[in-house]
This record gives C-alpha cells, sequence and structure tokens, in this order.
C-alpha cells in the first residue's frame, strides 16, 4: 500500500443480509484488533447461527492489511472466504472481521453464483457498519488575534482542516490536527495568511479519525 492509500477502519460493526436464489446470507462485521480477538468473534457466531449450512469467514489485520485469514467452511474452494477477503482488501479495509452465515434455500448457485453472493453479502455488512478513515498527523496549536482568525477560519474550510477546540481569551488559541503529508504546507500556508503574526507550536503525533462531527484519536 502506498502512503497516501486511504486507510479505512470499521468504527462499529454491523450486520447485512441478501438472498439469493432461497439461500440467505447473513454478513456480520466486526472491529477487531488481533488475530485472537477474530478467531473469538468467528467462533462466537459459528455458536450464534450453529444451525446454518455454513459460517464463511475472513478478516485483515495492520496497518498494511499485513495479517490476512478466510475460510469457505464447507463451501467450494475458493468460493466464499477468498471473495469475501477480496472485498475488504479492495475496499482498503483494516482491522476488522466478517463471518457470512448461509442458510441453504435448496437451489445450487454454482461457482459463479456463490463467489457473487458472497461478496455481495460483505459488502451489504460494511454498508450496515459505521467506516471510519483513519489518518496519521499531528496537533498542531495556532495563536492569533482577532483579525487573523477569519482568514484562518475561511484557510480551515478550504483545507478541510479538523479543528479540535477554539479558546477565545485575549487573542484566539486554535487546536487542530493536521495530516502528516500536509504539516509543511499548512504551517508555510498559515503564515503566509496571518502575514507572520500567528504563533505556531506543534503537539503530540496522533492518529485520528472524524466520526459524527467528533475528532477521535487513537495510540500509535
Amino acid at each position: 500500500m502506498s502512503e497516501n492509500t486511504i486507510s479505512l477502519y470499521v468504527y462499529k460493526g454491523g450486520q447485512g443480509e441478501i438472498t439469493e436464489k432461497k439461500s440467505r446470507f447473513i454478513a456480520t462485521v466486526r472491529p477487531v484488533e488481533s488475530e485472537d480477538e477474530a478467531v473469538s468473534f468467528i467462533n462466537e457466531t459459528k455458536k450464534k447461527y450453529w444451525d446454518a449450512r455454513h459460517n464463511c469467514s475472513a478478516f485483515v489485520i495492520g496497518k498494511r492489511q499485513e495479517l490476512t485469514r478466510c475460510s469457505d467452511d464447507g463451501e467450494p474452494a475458493g468460493t466464499a472466504g477468498r471473495p469475501m477477503l477480496d472485498v475488504l482488501l479492495k475496499e482498503n479495509i483494516h482491522n476488522a472481521a466478517i463471518v457470512v452465515t448461509r442458510y441453504f434455500g435448496g437451489v445450487l448457485l454454482g461457482t459463479g453464483g456463490l463467489v457473487r453472493a458472497y461478496q455481495q453479502a460483505t459488502k451489504a455488512g460494511l454498508s450496515a457498519s459505521e467506516i471510519i478513515e483513519k489518518k496519521d498527523g499531528a496537533v498542531l496549536f495556532i495563536r492569533t488575534d482577532y483579525t487573523g482568525i477569519g482568514r484562518l477560519q475561511y484557510l480551515f474550510a478550504q483545507e478541510k482542516i479538523t479543528v479540535m477546540d477554539t479558546a477565545y481569551e485575549a487573542d484566539v488559541l486554535v487546536k487542530a490536527v493536521i495530516p502528516e503529508n500536509d504539516k509543511k504546507r499548512i504551517e508555510k500556508t498559515i503564515i503566509e495568511q496571518t502575514n507572520g503574526t500567528a504563533k505556531l507550536e506543534w503537539g503530540d503525533e496522533v492518529t485520528f479519525a472524524e466520526y459524527d462531527g467528533e475528532v477521535l484519536l487513537f495510540k500509535n
């Protein structure tokens, strides 16, 4: 994966379902941080749907999607687990596990039909989940006067900069988080926009995401 690739993570798992020729495919998604956690989730889901014909699974873990596993759970080889995993990889999903439970409807789908059904079910499960984009960056503290804040707010909107907090006192203190690849450019732009009057101080390096109007910080 390149440094500019978007990294998507499951923040809250969900469940989606499709029906294909009378077979029910129930996709259950959960965020996971380790292989043990993924295996535990898969076993838990198998117990929940013990009466199903198949509980196929896939998971991907790591910042670079370095750990992947999948299982066809009795379906013809390569028709379930691998197609499910391919969806996770193609969508740049990280640290997530999915189980697609199949209740057989009495009609054989064939190899191509199975691949399409398991992939569609996986997409339905992801659509029912809360997905966030995580970025590496750093906290930036910006102190400016009331004349400069208007220019900064315009800049923040144009650059889609994530502002965590703004304190209005004798002057204005803004706490923002800047993506790693944009740090030098944003710093230069702020200095130019405020004619060098803004005072900048870099804080901690963080991994962050935006969800429901809030800024989420994660441990690196």
